[in-house]
């Protein structure tokens, strides 16, 4: 029990008390639009918006299967070059917030433990480069939305996993962020390293150019254990702030609650999609979608 008692005051010690140096890296370049990011402002955007995320996903839902159903008399569209710009831009983009997101995760974990990585969110509140990026992430989400716009203009087939995943995302990300969770910088990067390579896949595919299967198995795994990870942060800030009972945990249950469901969900989910497509025999040897 001592021993116990000991190991939780000093990792509430930890979390309670740290140096700016400890938890922002020194970055080479700092760009003006970083160095002036107030995450106040941001916030309470994300705090005001909650309930927009929610019509948007209605509208989504509404627009995808809406559309689905015009085009069935309809001849398919090519798209294939826009569709590698978008595909680009995406990946451009993922590659960029990956670039400056990464460094502050590993500079934390290196700090100042796991521990504090899931438990403080000074990857928002003191570092202006990780919250500009953070706060553009979310943006993203929503025009991230007209991925299935392109699946339904080519009349590609359109799996739950899709367009569930995207709304979900959408709405948990702005509620996040306008909670400010520290869970939040291993969300942010996380997705921004898997579609750094899913996008750059996805450009290359619809430029013609051949990839072997093994690329996107590859690909379905890093999202399979992105999801595993997820569920581990989630995991960890439970037992951290609700069985050690740190307070200086700053997370709630309602945070841990609906992000646990949605990782598990997706761990599922894509765990479901892995063997479907690489495992059963009706689908060995075809190209995934």
């Amino acid at each position: 029990m001592a021993s116990r008692w000991s190991a939780s005051s000093s990792l509430s010690s930890t979390l309670l008390n740290y140096s700016r140096e400890e938890v922002v890296p020194s970055y080479r370049v700092v760009f003006p639009f970083e160095a002036t990011f107030d995450p106040a402002p941001a916030q309470q955007f994300f705090l005001g918006h909650r309930m927009t995320t929610v019509w948007l996903s209605v509208a989504y839902v509404a627009a995808v299967f809406g559309g689905q159903r015009l085009m069935r008399s309809q001849k398919e569209f090519g798209l294939r070059g826009t569709l590698v710009a978008w595909n680009a831009a995406l990946a451009a983009f993922s590659i960029l917030g990956t670039m400056r997101s990464l460094p502050e995760l590993v500079h934390v974990v290196s700090n100042k433990g796991f521990g504090y990585s899931v438990c403080i969110p000074s990857f928002f509140e003191e570092d202006s480069v990780s919250g500009f990026w953070t706060t553009m992430f979310a943006i993203s989400k929503v025009p991230e939305l007209l991925d299935t716009a392109f699946i339904v203009l080519r009349k590609r087939p359109l799996i739950f996993l899709h367009w569930y995943h995207h709304i979900t995302v959408l709405m948990y990300t702005w509620y996040a962020v306008s909670c400010v969770i520290g869970p939040g910088r291993w969300f942010v990067t996380m997705n921004f390293i898997v579609h750094s390579v899913m996008y750059s896949y996805y450009a290359l595919r619809a430029r013609g150019i051949h990839t072997p299967k093994a690329v996107s198995m590859i690909i379905t795994t890093m999202q399979i254990l992105q999801m595993a990870i997820g569920c581990v942060v989630n995991a960890t800030a439970y037992k951290i702030r609700f069985v050690d009972g740190i307070e200086a945990c700053r997370i709630s249950w309602n945070d841990i609650l609906s992000s646990l469901l949605l990782y598990s969900s997706y761990l599922y989910l894509f765990a479901l999609f892995f063997r479907n497509s690489y495992f059963k025999k009706s689908n060995r040897g075809k190209k995934v979608e």
